[in-house]
């Protein structure tokens, strides 16, 4: 059972440039605030800073927009450029009205422009791409901060999904490393006796959701340490875990 979980927002991280080294980033920050991480700890990483660091970053400008883009530029109120850059990081396309893209991105997540982001970054002449591999982000850091410090956390990456039938916007985690993001109590009796079925806990995007509260949207505080969480180590964890395979999925 738990007990109490703290949220800490971890400030200082400061503008990151592409090439940066986000452990070292990260751990000047808390040594500047005069924490240090613990054995057990949840980094919550904005993807904003990763696919920074990464150099996930493209100029509108520089990109030739298709046919395709032009006519739903036509629609909305996104340039054309904007609408290819979506268009190229998309697999598929699951909604498109009134200018507005909702795809499904070569990771598999289903979210509005493909996670392609203005906001942020350089006034919005520079727009920011999902990392390419954000499992892979993830267990960097996370390698990187145990060679550091000797000590054992999970790192989940967190981005911004908006929901079909519930106004508002969530963090999500998109990747994840060290802890089972799903916690299954299927086969558990609950305190009345009934066997439990079908109640799988996404631990990893209630992390993601929770920290947000304490990082905000224009605070510049992307990285937040959640600590005290009795989570389920794992050291092949994936967000991709949380993605429904399509046969489950009743609304494809």
């Amino acid at each position: 059972m738990q007990s109490e979980i703290r949220i800490l927002p971890v400030h200082g991280i400061g503008e990151v440039a592409p090439g940066d080294d986000l452990a070292t980033l990260v751990l000047t920050a808390l040594e500047t605030t005069g924490q240090t991480l613990l054995d057990g700890d949840v980094l919550v990483v904005t993807h904003k800073i990763v696919s920074k660091a990464e150099g996930r970053l493209v100029d509108p400008a520089t990109i030739e927009p298709s046919a395709f883009a032009h006519q739903i530029a036509a629609q909305g109120r996104k340039e054309a450029a904007f609408q290819e850059v979506v268009l190229r990081e998309s697999r598929r396309i699951v909604r498109m009205a009134n200018g507005v893209l909702i795809t499904e991105t070569h990771h598999g997540l289903i979210c509005a422009n493909s996670g392609v982001d203005e906001s942020n970054v350089a006034g919005g002449q520079i727009v920011c791409l999902l990392p390419v591999d954000p499992d892979a982000s993830a267990r960097a850091l996370r390698a990187a901060l145990r060679e550091a410090t000797g000590t054992e956390v999970a790192v989940v990456i967190s981005d911004t999904f908006g929901r079909p039938w519930r106004e508002g916007q969530v963090n999500v985690a998109i990747g994840c490393a060290g802890l089972k993001p799903l916690s299954d109590y299927g086969g558990i009796d609950d305190p009345y006796g009934y066997t439990m079925h079908a109640s799988v806990i996404a631990v990893a995007d209630e992390l993601t959701s929770a920290a947000e509260l304490v990082m905000g949207k224009i605070d510049r505080v992307p990285v937040a340490l959640v600590r005290g969480y009795s989570y389920t180590r794992d050291d092949e964890a994936s967000a991709q875990q949380l993605i429904r395979e399509p046969r489950f999925d009743l609304f494809r």
